[in-house]
């Protein structure tokens, strides 16, 4: 309706919001997320990340744009589908079997380089990365204005008037929210892999300042991804130097080294991210819930089906307000009373109150 000028004030905006944040110290909230939505966030994005690989099977050529990224097209069938399969299943063994032989190098960039090692030894007709790029194109280059109302190469700018404001704001808050409880999650559960914690407030403050400096310069924004952090942490990363390293190596590929990335097979790439899948999974959910109270179980599958039909934020705000809900039921009927008589005042009765005494045991304190 806008203009793509309008994503990139909402990403600064975004960004603000998320300073904001931190400074407020707003990030010490992620604590009362339950563990049973933990399960289930972490089981609905292993979904998520699943489905989004299965466009990797269909011709890229018959996919078309829908406005939210590339759908429909035709499914590969025949030799292409099985070399897609096979290929796919290479990586995914290097991944899972190299370990067991040696570390020195990491298991998810192994398997990426043998298996591209392999399509163009073997000169195989396969989707790669370039024929993705090629399809899906490119953004409007976004440039700080001079004052002109238009970017240094004449890229036109969102007015800076509070009718903007206005259009951006709803956007804004909910990409900040997205942005900050995808990033404290993915905090959390690296931090329960590691042994480490992380400051929040510092997260969010980070986050919010690189998503105002990349609006100004034409970024999509974004926030932690549980699917690298995943790879970063089981390829041995344990300090901010990984993420550092991460950065900066993905700058230098898209400047320098896109020719190469654009040859690596997109089977390699689906790959890895089915081994992350199986990674990120919970699959202990299953056993426990059979062993936790129903209405946790009853929270980890909500979740996980409202992460993949919905979004994150709002099934993680869901399980939030289910599980307190729950939580107040059950504290309602605790509350009881032992009554004797009175030893002081004759006739008198005394009422010992035991339980939690709020909004929702009223009517049982009456």
């Amino acid at each position: 309706q806008h203009g793509v000028e309008y994503l990139f004030a909402t990403v600064v905006l975004m960004g603000i919001l998320q300073v904001i944040a931190g400074a407020l110290h707003w990030g010490k909230f992620i604590r009362l997320v339950p563990h049973p939505v933990m399960l289930g966030f972490v089981n609905g994005l292993a979904i998520v990340i699943f489905l989004a690989q299965m466009s990797q099977f269909k011709v890229p050529g018959s996919m078309v744009s829908d406005g939210h990224g590339m759908s429909g097209g035709e499914w590969l069938s025949g030799i292409q589908l099985a070399t897609m399969l096979g290929l796919v299943g290479l990586t995914m063994l290097i991944v899972w079997g190299l370990p067991k032989v040696t570390k020195v190098i990491p298991a998810p960039l192994a398997g990426i380089g043998i298996t591209a090692f392999v399509v163009i030894g073997l000169g195989l007709d396969v989707p790669r990365v370039g024929d993705m790029a090629s399809i899906q194109g490119g953004f409007p280059a976004f440039h700080i204005p001079f004052g002109d109302g238009v970017g240094i190469y004449g890229t036109a700018l969102a007015p800076f008037n509070l009718e903007t404001f206005y259009i951006i704001l709803p956007y804004a808050v909910i990409l900040a929210a997205i942005g900050l409880i995808e990033s404290l999650l993915t905090l959390n559960l690296v931090g329960e892999m590691t042994g480490k914690r992380g400051g929040a407030s510092q997260e969010c403050i980070a986050q919010g300042v690189a998503n105002v400096t990349t609006g100004f310069f034409g970024g999509m924004g974004g926030c932690a991804m549980i699917g690298q952090s995943m790879i970063n942490v089981k390829s041995g990363g344990r300090t901010r130097i990984a993420g550092i390293a991460a950065a900066l190596f993905l700058l230098i590929f898209i400047v320098a080294a896109s020719p190469l990335i654009e040859v690596i097979p997109l089977a390699a790439l689906v790959g890895v991210m089915f081994m992350v899948v199986i990674g990120t999974f919970a699959w202990n959910s299953f056993k426990i819930m059979r062993r936790v109270p129903l209405m946790d179980a009853f929270v980890i599958v909500l979740v996980t089906v409202v992460t993949v039909m919905e979004d994150l934020a709002v099934a993680v705000v869901v399980g939030v307000i289910v599980s307190a809900l729950a939580y107040s039921w059950q504290n309602a009927r605790r509350i009881h009373a032992f009554e004797r008589e009175s030893e002081t005042e004759i006739g008198a009765k005394v009422y010992e109150i035991q339980g939690p005494l709020f909004f929702g045991s009223a009517d049982g304190f009456v």
